[in-house]
């Protein structure tokens, strides 16, 4: 069984091998034409995607070392992410597969990212809990299987990378900011200033009000305060993002009586959410799985390992099928 997966839901083109669930090869390439821009121009990342989609999906298969016509199925990314971005690999995948004849495999964007803790050693035992946090989506899912997913909480506004990419922007530290922040971060006293934790009911987030506080607070201290005391602001603003992840993964873990714990998403490579999650996990006797770095922002991978589960169970697509920006898990 060997599947050749695409990922084109934003702005990183990628193609992965995975060979009877062995991942043989993972190629990404990101787009740096946005950081001129302060974020993601969906109209550069389609167009970056048609340049890069055939060289990425050779690098693919060169490294795997298999030849093309040894492939039994075809998967891409369906949805969520950018239309025009999603569409460049919905249809390259349509194209390759129609010319090989062999199946076709559609893939939740927000599935595969859960399923990126099957890829390596150890993986979680069912059934568990998956902090999903990225720029887009912050959810709770309870991960009965494989394909039996809950989402038992999501956010309100904001997504929490959203929040840290706003912030970055408002604090002049440009694109991507989540990682910008998380350097400044580790530099900066968390406790130098407090910034509001929205309450909200059961396992829902909200982040636009923390967003607007640090608006007030820059523009009430000005530019120079900000520069002198960048790294503290960076670090109490982000303590207030992973205590707010924190309490509401806790509340679920506890009332569930689940202690096997995941984080998946672009945002599961912050090293301050890492390191609290951590800490955590050892207070709280969970068992705590964190996926390789690789595997945690927008990569193929995941869609292979996700691929690998749809086709033992003969979930294929067909011809007909379309991008869908808001694809629900």
């Amino acid at each position: 069984m060997v599947i050749l997966a695409i990922e084109s839901s934003c702005d990183e083109t990628s193609a992965a091998v995975i060979y009877n669930g062995q991942m043989r090869s993972n190629i990404v390439a990101s787009q740096i034409i946005h950081e001129q821009h302060g974020g993601v121009v969906p109209e550069l990342a389609s167009r970056a995607h048609q340049q890069d989609i055939v060289r990425v999906v050779n690098a693919a298969i060169e490294e795997a070392k298999i030849n093309k016509n040894e492939l039994s199925a075809i998967a891409f990314t369906r949805g969520p992410g950018l239309l025009g971005s999603l569409l460049v690999g919905t249809s390259f995948a349509k194209a390759f597969a129609l010319g090989l004849d062999i199946p076709l495999i559609e893939v939740n964007h927000m599935q595969a990212h859960v399923l990126a803790h099957f890829i390596d050693e150890p993986k979680p035992s069912f059934p568990f809990l998956c902090l999903t946090v990225s720029g887009g989506h912050t959810q709770i899912v309870l991960v009965k299987g494989p394909l039996d997913m809950e989402v038992l909480g999501e956010t309100a506004d904001d997504a929490v990378g959203e929040a840290f990419d706003k912030a970055a922007k408002m604090l002049g530290l440009g694109y991507p900011g989540g990682p910008k922040i998380d350097h400044h971060a580790a530099l900066g006293n968390p406790d130098a200033f407090e910034f509001p934790i929205s309450e909200m009911p059961s396992y829902t987030f909200s982040f636009s009000g923390v967003k607007t506080s640090l608006l007030y607070f820059i523009q009430k201290h000005g530019p120079e305060f900000v520069e002198e005391r960048l790294n503290d602001i960076c670090a109490s603003y982000q303590k207030t993002l992973i205590t707010t992840l924190l309490r509401k993964i806790r509340k679920a873990a506890k009332e569930l009586k689940i202690k096997e714990i995941a984080i998946a998403g672009g945002v599961s490579a912050n090293k301050g959410l890492r390191k609290a999650l951590t800490v955590e996990a050892e207070k709280q006797k969970w068992s705590l799985y964190i996926p390789d770095f690789q595997y945690c922002t927008d990569n193929a991978g995941m869609i292979a390992m996700a691929a690998h589960f749809k086709y033992l169970a003969g979930e294929f697509t067909d011809q007909l099928v379309s991008p869908m920006p808001r694809f629900q898990l």
